[in-house]
């Protein structure tokens, strides 16, 4: 009697027949398969908690849009710190000033005096890479003449920022104010030619040299390429526009060999990382000049530059040796004539000059410009402002 019910008991918790292992399996099968109610109160539990954590989820986006939209300082903070994490990992090893600050009533008053013409018919000019070797001497040559000029600059680490803040206290001397930021910083940009309404843009801020694209490829695409598009954004929204003039660099000739080089000559084939990006930088002016916004664009392939304040990186600054051997050409030497912008498609003078600067700019040595050292992003004179468009 008691093993039949002990068999039929167990028939259900079995499978075939056979006795559980044990009475505690038995009881707990039970528990599960005959008491629906908890596992449908349980189910009721968890969607009440996922729908109290969708609804919490969508409130706070709500909130932070909102505050997102009605707060200009707060957009503007989040663009700088998404500047900022932009410029910091493609940078990389160039350090760039850390106490660079801009704003206030102080710094326009700043900004607006050293732009001010001091000439009739002068220009108001920003030099960006103003502390550079080349945007020294042509800030300096600028401001002797009445026009004003207002300059801008990284003052990164690629060579020792000690010569560029000298070269800052030669400008701050002379009346020249530059202001210490990054090309790539648009809000920056954005005001100062808000503040002033600039004439024309000497754009020689650049990573020069060829031989440091193998250790910090980077740099060469955030100053050369995303830098100038940045300052182009910038001055096509500007009113009024500007007239840009900017550094390219004869590099773009590339493993072309017949001399003298001409605008007419092949640029297709750069034999450097820098070399590529400033070809780049040729067919993105050519775009906002011709086919999108119309600008004023000037762009100027120099080729080998030294002279005094020069870069310690440059042969004929560290060399002693080198620098007793070159010799400039007299000043006497008449100028060439500027290429004519029809003479090849590829002709990087997008629009010409309206009249020819006051002082004739001196050429280098013909030797410095058949050399195929790497040339520096610099001017072809250290006293001489560069032609506007």
């Amino acid at each position: 009697m008691s093993l039949s019910h002990l068999s039929s008991s167990g028939g259900g918790g079995g499978g075939g027949g056979g006795s559980p292992s044990s009475p505690g399996k038995l009881k707990t099968e039970k528990h599960h398969s005959h008491n629906p109610r908890l596992l449908l109160l349980r189910l009721k539990n968890h969607s009440s908690y996922s729908k109290l954590t969708l609804y919490s989820l969508f409130g706070v986006a709500a909130l932070f849009l909102t505050l997102f939209f009605l707060s200009p300082s707060s957009s503007n903070s989040i663009a700088s710190s998404s500047y900022s994490s932009y410029s910091s990992s493609f940078r990389r090893s160039l350090r760039t000033s850390s106490s660079s600050s801009w704003g206030g009533s102080e710094w326009e008053k700043k900004v607006r005096s050293s732009a001010r013409v001091r000439r009739a018919d002068g220009l108001s000019v920003l030099v960006t890479g103003a502390a550079g070797f080349v945007g020294t001497h042509v800030s300096l040559a600028l401001k002797r003449r009445g026009d004003g000029v207002l300059g801008l600059d990284s003052f990164n680490d690629y060579y020792d920022p000690s010569l560029k803040r000298s070269r800052q206290s030669l400008l701050d001397r002379a009346g020249v104010f530059v202001v210490e930021g990054d090309i790539n910083d648009s809000p920056l940009l954005r005001k100062l030619l808000d503040v002033v309404p600039f004439s024309h843009v000497a754009h020689l801020a650049a990573q020069a040299g060829v031989r440091y694209a193998m250790k910090n490829p980077s740099s060469y695409v955030h100053s050369n390429i995303a830098g100038l598009v940045s300052l182009l954004e910038a001055a096509k929204s500007a009113e009024p526009q500007p007239a840009v003039v900017w550094a390219s660099s004869s590099s773009v000739y590339g493993l072309n060999t017949r001399v003298p080089f001409s605008e007419a000559h092949r640029t297709d084939r750069p034999a450097s990382l820098y070399a590529a990006t400033k070809k780049a930088g040729e067919e993105i002016a050519h775009t906002y000049h011709n086919h999108i916004y119309g600008l004023s664009i000037t762009a100027l392939r120099f080729f080998t530059v030294y002279g005094p304040w020069g870069r310690p990186t440059w042969p004929t600054t560290s060399s002693p040796r080198t620098s007793s051997r070159a010799s400039p050409s007299p000043s006497s030497r008449p100028p060439t004539a500027p290429p004519s912008p029809a003479t090849s498609p590829t002709s990087t003078t997008l629009s010409t000059a309206s009249s020819p600067p006051s002082t004739p700019p001196r050429r280098a040595p013909a030797s410095a410009a058949r050399s195929r050292a790497p040339p520096s992003s610099g001017s072809t004179t250290s006293a001489t402002p560069p032609p506007c468009p």
